[in-house]
Order: structure tokens, then C-alpha cells, then sequence
């Protein structure tokens, strides 16, 4: 399973992706899901759909890893669909018994679906599998250290997001040493009713919580034995620093951002 699953996971390399500025990704990739979640119409989505290729391109990272980072959401993809694709009220495309397909639930749960493949593909080519969780938590306190004048606690947001980043990856190990354990044991989990199944994976998740509190708190005596305190007078191995490429790919967005908004007015009626 964790070899299925690619969520926080850096992929190491030196694509133009992976030497842009965190800051950089981090802007770029807040901005996509606002493009994605408030484009409506064909064109629009058929450029961000483009530019979404364009990165994947750019990351230089095999397209069946970058992949792999939907089928965590497989379920939502299918409830989605489904939900969008009974919902419509025009011509009727299909009905067979109580079930009956129209025209635009269809449109619109083909819609649905690819905005939300292209949000989870854009926010983890840009953000998990281009930027390690150190660059991630440095990027967020840089953007958030004006909320430092009103006391707002950025340092400690920022690592509580890479700390929660890094361990993504242990604990999906964590889970697959687990379940072989168990099903060296006897444990079942794939056959029988739903209840059943459900009770297979008690089994699963006592070990892994009771080992996710044991990486807690090995953790956290780790850091106060090596006096850790916060951000004050902290440095870094790598400091971030904006570039050409950086600049180009601001002006790149910048140019979406004005064609995702620009064809709805050229094309209406599309």
C-alpha cells in the first residue's frame, strides 16, 4: 500500500520544477485551485487542463507515480460522478427503471470529475512531489511572517505542517509492516460482510495510532533534548532565494490567470 500511495512523498530530482523557489510553487499552486474552483466553462478548463500537462512535463517525474496520487480519492471521484450525473433537469439522455441520465448531469459530472483530478494533480506535483516538507514549512513562515507583529504563531504552524508532512509517508509503512503482521496472524480484510471487514481493521488501527503517539512523543523528546525553542535566532541549510526562472514562471501564471478569465467573455455561449 504505501508503494500505491505517493501523498507527501518527495520525488528527488533537478526539473525546472523542482529548482523554482517553494514560495514560488506555493503562490502558483493556491492560485490554480482558485482558477480551478472558479472556472465554469470549456475553455477555461480545457487551458488549465493544458497547463496542468505543461507542469507534469516540467516536473520530469514518471507520469504513473504522478498518477498515483489520485487513487487515495478514488471513492470521492465516484461518489462525485454519480452524485453529478443523476442531478440534471434537461433531456434525457438514458433511463432504464428509476434510473434516469440527462444530458447536462452528464456535462456536468464529466466537469466535476476533471476539476478535481486536475486540483489533486496541480497542488502535488507543485507542493509534496517537487518541494521537500522542510522547503513547504519554510515557504509557508516566510509568506506568513507579517502575522509575526500581531503575535500569530507562524514558526509553529509552519512546523506542525512539515512535521505532519514527513510522517505521512512513515505511517503508510508503518501500516503495511502492520497489516502483514496480522495477516501473518490470520487477519482477514478483504473478504466477508462490510462489518466484518470493518472489525478486521480494529486490528489495524490500535497498533498504528499507539505507534503514531510512541513517534509523538519520541519526537518531542527529541526536540527539547536538543533545546528547541521555536523559531528565534533559527537558520536554515538552504535559504531561499527568488530567480529568473522564478520571475518566468510568475509571468507564466499571470498569463493563465488572464486567459481562464478572458474566454468566458470571448466565448459565451461555450
Amino acid at each position: 500500500m504505501a508503494q500505491q500511495i505517493v501523498l507527501g512523498q518527495y520525488v528527488p530530482g533537478n526539473s525546472p520544477l523542482h529548482r523554482l523557489d517553494p514560495r514560488t510553487k506555493l503562490i502558483a499552486a493556491i492560485l490554480l485551485m482558485v482558477l480551478i474552483l472558479t472556472s465554469f466553462s470549456v475553455p477555461s478548463l480545457a487551458v488549465l487542463g493544458i497547463f496542468v500537462l505543461v507542469l507534469i512535463l516540467l516536473s520530469q517525474i514518471k507520469v504513473r507515480l504522478i498518477i498515483r496520487t489520485v487513487r487515495p480519492i478514488l471513492f470521492l471521484l465516484l461518489f462525485a460522478f454519480l452524485f453529478n450525473l443523476f442531478s440534471g433537469s434537461g433531456e434525457v439522455l438514458f433511463s432504464f427503471s428509476f434510473i434516469t441520465v440527462r444530458v447536462d448531469g452528464l456535462i456536468n459530472a464529466v466537469i466535476i470529475l476533471f476539476r478535481i483530478i486536475m486540483l489533486v494533480l496541480a497542488t502535488s506535483i507543485l507542493i509534496t512531489l517537487t518541494t521537500t516538507p522542510i522547503l513547504v514549512a519554510d515557504a509557508i513562515e516566510s509568506l506568513l511572517s507579517p502575522l509575526k507583529k500581531v503575535r500569530f504563531p507562524v514558526h509553529e504552524i509552519a512546523m506542525m505542517m512539515s512535521i505532519a508532512l514527513r510522517f505521512v509517508p512513515t505511517l503508510l509503512d508503518e501500516m503495511q509492516k502492520i497489516m502483514k503482521a496480522q495477516s501473518s496472524r490470520g487477519a482477514d480484510y478483504d473478504t466477508g460482510s462490510p462489518i466484518r471487514r470493518a472489525r478486521g481493521f480494529v486490528s489495524i488501527l490500535v497498533p498504528l495510532f499507539v505507534s503514531a503517539f510512541r513517534r509523538a512523543d519520541d519526537l518531542a523528546t527529541a526536540m527539547e533534548s536538543r533545546c528547541y525553542r521555536g523559531g528565534k535566532g533559527r537558520t536554515r541549510l538552504k535559504v531561499m532565494k527568488f530567480s529568473y526562472r522564478d520571475v518566468v514562471f510568475s509571468l507564466f501564471m499571470l498569463a493563465i490567470t488572464a486567459a481562464v478569465y478572458t474566454l468566458p467573455l470571448v466565448f459565451p455561449s461555450v
